[in-house]
């Protein structure tokens, strides 16, 4: 182990910035908090994405909340995904403790108390902003990966999309895919087998089973209209600090399919709007995915390079993506590849799986020679971690263990009247609120197949009477042919012929 001086030293070299940057706390060594030796994250990497992880109840949360509040102050809009419902405490300051005067004289960074400016948004019938996305928007691909399909039933989403598309049939929610579905081989089956050939009903079946799966996790609160403009994601309030939003997702933790459907369609629709960047000086919008296993549990390996790829892409957009999670594990290798900062809080060894996972864990930070990194990461105390960036010119600085500096706002949730005062001063609860069921693929072919019935109805009754009509005609006797065959007239014929024959 080197001495404090060569260890300070150390961490001011490795986390020397030239631009902004974050504080998120100072180095430790031996167990010792190494005062004024800031750990700074600079603004210009952190669109690099990152990791929060460590086991419950070691301050993974509270981390989070950190490089949130901080981010809002350097004017950079926030998006947090709420599952336990312990972060909507934002809004309101911190009523401070003696424990974090405590910390914060150890780091060396004076507390400062304050609340932030808070948006609550909500996926489900929770009171907040309604999030909601058309079938449209989120295209035949993105439908397919989330519905797991297979290439076949693939391309009858495709050929569905395209024929909405050619008879201007808006796809707004399930009810309107579901709709076109049946129609595709039922009414409408020859149409479409003409203009795009044979569509089979077995193929048909499994994607609406499908469907009927992800409807039951809730999916039909969200697809619909109105659709949610992200670009009402990067706003920033009167007095320049970036908008906190908070989707409220407390009820839908055992709905994972949802829950990934959300987050698959959110970066999908950021990266399509979303301008290039570039290498800029900061981003332009940072997300942090709270229990992030949920997405990546049970996924499809189609749904997995879905997401693989949009992290790839969507730094170039500014946007920074963090997972937030118990164990680094709970994140594809591939993933994990391509994240800048980690923070990583204690982990437990009570098992021999366990203790490999904390070996593998250690062996992703880079080698230092003030610490064994494996043993360190199960000694850590609550809000202590290790922490690894990436500096201005992209390259990993010195790993870290990291005394955490402690949130400028409350600790905890608001309380119901609390939640009704953020709500009551939105400015996005009127824009989003309102529900719009405007006429679309359902009503259309609702109507158009009521039209052919009553059309095909019409046509048979104008047979039935024709066929009617032909039939009296044909049994109605001609007069001339009546008085001819009449028995009065042959008699009189008979008698005639009888008077000439004598």
């Amino acid at each position: 182990m080197g001495n404090k001086e060569q260890f300070i030293e150390h961490i001011d070299q490795g986390y020397a910035t030239k631009g902004d940057f974050i504080i998120v706390g100072a180095g430790m060594l031996d167990g010792e908090t190494m005062t004024n030796a800031f750990v700074k994250i600079p603004l210009k990497t952190m669109n690099r994405h990152g990791l929060i992880a460590g086991a419950t109840g070691t301050g993974k949360t509270k981390t989070l909340q950190v490089l949130a509040e901080n981010l809002s102050d350097k004017g950079i809009p926030v998006l947090l995904m709420d599952l336990k419902g312990d972060l909507s405490g934002i809004a309101q300051p911190s009523p401070g403790h003696p424990k974090i005067d405590e910390r914060h004289a150890k780091i060396g960074l004076p507390f400062e108390a304050k609340g932030f400016p808070v948006e609550i948004l909500s996926l489900s019938e929770q009171n907040g902003v309604r999030l909601r996305a058309t079938v449209s928007e989120f295209g035949p691909v993105l439908l397919s990966r989330i519905l797991d399909l297979s290439v076949t039933q693939e391309g009858i989403v495709a050929v569905v999309f395209k024929y909405c598309d050619d008879n201007k049939l808006p796809l707004l929610d399930l009810k309107d895919f579901k709709k076109v579905l049946q129609y595709a081989t039922g009414e409408g089956k020859d149409e479409f087998q003409k203009a795009y050939g044979r569509i089979s009903t077995s193929s048909t079946g499994t994607i609406l089973r499908k469907i009927i799966e992800l409807e039951q996790q809730g999916a039909d609160l969200f697809f619909g209209e109105k659709s949610f403009d992200v670009d009402d994601l990067v706003r920033i309030d009167e007095n320049g600090r970036g908008y906190i939003n908070i989707i409220r997702l407390t009820d839908i933790q055992d709905r994972p399919k949802l829950f990934s459907t959300f987050m698959l369609s959110l970066l999908a629709e950021i990266y399509s709007t979303f301008p290039e960047q570039g290498d800029s000086e900061r981003p332009e919008l940072v997300l942090f995915i709270d229990e992030a296993h949920l997405i990546f549990d049970n996924a499809s390996k189609a749904l997995l390079d879905q997401i693989e790829s949009i992290v790839k892409l969507i730094r170039s957009k500014g946007i920074g993506l963090y997972f937030v999670t118990q164990n680094p594990t709970d994140v594809p290798d591939d993933v994990l590849a391509q994240l800048g900062l980690k923070i990583q809080h204690a982990l437990r060894a009570f098992t021999a799986k366990d203790r490999k996972a904390i070996k593998l864990t250690a062996q992703n930070y880079p080698i230092t020679e003030f610490y064994d990194t494996a043993e360190v990461l199960t000694s850590l105390g609550t809000g202590e971690a290790l922490v690894s960036a990436l500096d201005e010119k992209g390259r990993p600085t010195p790993l870290a263990a990291t005394m955490m500096r402690a949130p400028m706002s409350r600790m905890d949730i608001l309380t119901d009247n609390e939640i009704k005062e953020v709500l009551d001063n939105s400015k996005l609860i009127k824009k989003y609120n309102e529900e719009i069921d405007r006429e679309s693929a359902y009503e259309i072919l609702t109507e158009k197949i009521e039209r052919a019935k009553k059309e095909a109805e019409k046509e048979k009754e104008e047979k039935r009477t024709t066929r009617s009509s032909s039939s009296r005609r044909s049994t109605r006797m001609n007069p001339v042919v009546k008085v001819l065959t009449s028995a009065t007239f042959i008699r009189g014929v008979l008698g005639v012929l009888k008077k000439v024959i004598r």
